[in-house]
């Protein structure tokens, strides 16, 4: 077990009054020393899971045991989160394709790895709807070393339950983060090094309309994974730390963190604590009074 360093910081904010952030809430490093960290995700009785991609693992936090390594190799995980039945979908960008693994623990399913005969890019953030259909984005950021890129396009893609597949936008450079509203109603996808957040009409499960833009971050540097709140506020990782929006594209807040976050995630039993990936940690902050 990785030796555990814990800091708390007062969280910097610009503190409007319509903040969900509460004035006494405190940025806690729970893990360290790794070498890229993405894609946490909660699971009561496990904790939080988070991949290394630079370590090729995906690790496992709780306040019983700190930080454990839950699979080596993970294939260069990215985003992970599970599906409706329990299972942790990980996006592998090591074998290029969207997995998951079974309930022994050990077998993994390989749910799609190619878009018309072409391998994908490299399979980066997830999103699973309560109908079962996943969502994911395939930028090319981590295309395997040596190998060819097959698509032209980084696409923004729908797997269905029975296996089928739809590609629902091309339009993009490099699609990143993807969460849905609370209702999901609306998908909101990042394109990362514009800093800009997009936003669709879900319809019918299967397909989005009416893309527009929802919020550009008027900071230069990247965004990256991203996740809503109950009210409809969104929270995405970008430069200097996570920008809170609210539903109708306002800045809320921001929450500096001292290294460049890459994602976050809802945890522990209430889902109030919002788990931040950051280059080489990872941060937890309480948001609830």
């Amino acid at each position: 077990m990785k030796k555990i360093l814990i800091a708390v910081l007062l969280v910097t904010s610009f503190a409007y009054s319509q903040s969900p952030v509460p004035k006494n809430a405190r940025l806690e490093k729970i893990s360290t020393g790794h070498v890229f960290v993405e894609g946490p995700v909660w699971k009561d009785g496990v904790g939080l899971l988070f991949s290394d991609m630079g370590s090729n693992c995906i690790n496992k936090w709780n306040p019983e045991s700190g930080t454990t390594v839950f699979m080596k190799p993970s294939f260069v995980s990215n985003g992970l989160t599970y599906d409706n039945n329990g299972s942790l979908i990980m996006m592998q960008t090591g074998k290029r394709r969207v997995a998951r693994l079974e309930k022994d623990g050990t077998t993994q399913t390989s749910l799609a790895d190619k878009f018309e005969g072409k391998r994908f890019n490299s399979p980066n953030d997830i999103a699973v709807k309560s109908s079962g259909s996943i969502f994911f984005t395939d930028p090319d950021f981590n295309t395997p070393s040596g190998e060819s890129a097959e698509l032209s396009i980084k696409g923004i893609y729908r797997l269905g339950i029975n296996g089928s597949l739809k590609l629902l936008d091309d339009t993009f450079d490099k699609p990143n983060g993807i969460c849905f509203s609370p209702d999901e109603k609306k998908l909101y996808v990042c394109e990362s090094p514009k800093a800009i957040v997009y936003v669709w009409d879900v319809v019918n499960d299967s397909t989005v309309a009416n893309k527009k833009l929802f919020y550009a971050i008027p900071k230069k540097g990247y965004a990256d994974g991203m996740k809503t709140d109950p009210a409809g506020n969104l929270y995405c990782t970008g430069p200097g730390g996570v920008w809170v929006i609210s539903s109708d594209g306002k800045l809320l807040d921001k929450i500096a963190t001292p290294e460049t976050p890459t994602n976050c995630n809802w945890g522990d039993a209430d889902r109030k604590t919002l788990y931040i990936t950051a280059q080489t940690s990872v941060y937890k902050i309480r948001l609830a009074e």
